[in-house]
């Protein structure tokens, strides 16, 4: 960092998001305009500020503001914080052991198997056999192997965990990166199609993400079920316009320098050991069981330490090798799930949502809302949670607009109904992109030490609007559900 630009962070920036912060944790509660808000649930959107800042501006590492935010939430919002700040009448404390569990989150546990795949991966070279045959097809343009990552990526999202596939296609990225030059912007482009694709893709199946599971099973709940193929047929075009775009997008912003992507095989001294073929084994068994989720039930975070544990106990990935684990990634997605939980803990993500008179609203209007309600919260905490607080709701207004005396009978059927205010809800959770936090797959393209988070938000919020404006269009009027 060059002194000027070191000054410019600590003398200006630092103290500009200081200053947003206390005015918002000491301004009086009923400024906010938001009944019922309590004194915790105003530190907390303090906390929210301030993260959002300093991740923006990169003042301090982004790990660092993770740790600090989770300090913060212990001291400030727990219940075993500081006494004269945390009392009952201040409002719904967190628990203090929810917000500490975030270091030992499942997604957390989930990265922790998928670096370990790629650790081994690259130590066996399973890394460069897999990415040349995966991106064989797309042939030696680097334009064209960015295009091979999106769609491969997308593919694999639609049918198990985003983190899952993004974990495991770190391992494939690192010996495309290998043969880029240093200088070349295109290897951030690269990075950045690991959760562009992996976000997006998960759109095009029911079991893509969480938020399309739970629209599916409350407008069955409803009497409006849509089947898995009913939901491709509609959702796969979506994704295909999509990565169509964000291929165009990642050009433009980080054009390629280089002419060819070549992948030489190295000569494996140990090809023929049975350490070899066991993490041959064990690497294709993890993906297997990340597949077929459906049919074993096994959640993904549980299997991501089947390899873990496997490997450890054959003395294949030793104590070396755990150096190499990106902990400050680890620590950082930490920070975003601590401040997860203290939204839900403290009851501030309800209040924000019940504030919203949505039975009061246009019909388009309450599409808008929600949507951008959803798209905010989502860049923050967990894309499950808005959609799981945000759909219940929404079901019942659909059927309040649904019924045939409602003034706005006509205009809520001629935008898709039920269906298309559902549907948009879980798009506008799998489009929200902006930070490292935003969802795992952003954390694992920080990973990679390539992306600067202001790249990472530049990228995430065009994704984000477009996707916003084109998902509502093409959900209410260029191919609603029937």
């Amino acid at each position: 960092m060059s002194k000027s630009n070191f000054s410019f962070k600590y003398c200006v920036l630092l103290p500009i998001v200081l200053i947003v912060t206390v005015v918002l944790w000491a301004l009086p509660t009923a400024s906010f305009g938001i009944e019922a808000l309590t004194p915790v649930q105003q530190r907390v959107i303090a906390l929210f500020v301030f993260a959002a800042l300093m991740w923006i501006f990169e003042i301090i590492p982004n790990w660092t503001t993770s740790l600090l935010v989770i300090v913060m939430a212990l001291l400030t919002v727990s219940n075993k914080g500081l006494g004269f700040l945390c009392t009952p009448e201040a409002g719904k404390l967190v628990n203090y052991k929810d917000l500490m569990a975030s270091f030992a989150d499942p997604v957390v546990m989930l990265f922790l198997g998928g670096f370990v795949l790629a650790i081994v991966a690259e130590k066996y070279g399973l890394d460069v056999t897999l990415a040349r045959v995966l991106l064989a097809p797309f042939g030696k343009k680097p334009r064209a192997v960015l295009l091979g990552f999106l769609i491969v990526i997308s593919i694999f999202s639609m049918f198990m965990s985003n983190t899952a596939t993004a974990a495991m296609m770190l391992a494939f990225l690192a010996p495309v990166l290998a043969v880029l030059p240093k200088d070349d912007r295109g290897r951030v482009g690269l990075a950045l199609a690991i959760p562009i694709a992996a976000n997006i893709g998960g759109i095009g199946t029911p079991i893509g993400t969480p938020p399309n599971a739970t629209a599916v099973k409350f407008l069955a709940e409803a009497g409006a079920d849509i089947s898995f193929g009913t939901w491709m047929l509609h959702m796969v075009p979506y994704v295909v316009i999509m990565i169509a775009f964000a291929w165009i997008l990642l050009q433009l912003f980080f054009p390629f320098k280089a002419k060819e992507v070549v992948l030489e095989i190295p000569q494996n001294k140990n090809a023929k050991d049975w350490k070899y073929y066991t993490v041959w084994v064990v690497f294709l068994g993890t993906i297997l069981l990340w597949m077929t989720e459906q049919v074993h039930k096994v959640n993904s975070n549980v299997v991501a330490l089947v390899p873990l544990a496997l490997l450890t106990m054959l003395g294949i990935f030793d104590k070396e090798d755990i150096k190499k684990i990106n902990w400050s990634v680890l620590w950082l997605v930490a920070g975003g799930f601590a401040l997860g939980t203290a939204l839900q803990g403290t009851g501030l993500a309800k209040v924000l949502i019940d504030a919203i008179p949505f039975g009061s609203m246009s019909v388009v209007l309450v599409l808008v809302i929600a949507g951008l309600v959803c798209y905010f919260l989502s860049n923050f905490i967990s894309n499950s949670a808005p959609a799981a607080l945000l759909i219940p709701i929404l079901i019942v207004v659909a059927e309040g607009m649904a019924d045939p005396s409602a003034a706005n009978n006509e205009a809520f059927l001629a935008l898709g109904g039920s269906k298309a205010m559902i549907t948009f809800i879980a798009v506008c959770a799998s489009i929200a992109m902006c930070f490292p936090i935003s969802t795992p797959p952003n954390a694992i393209a920080a990973s990679t030490g390539l992306v600067e988070t202001k790249d990472m938000s530049r990228v995430g919020i065009i994704i984000g609007v477009v996707g916003f404006v084109f998902g509502f269009f093409w959900l209410t009027k260029i191919f609603p559900f029937a």
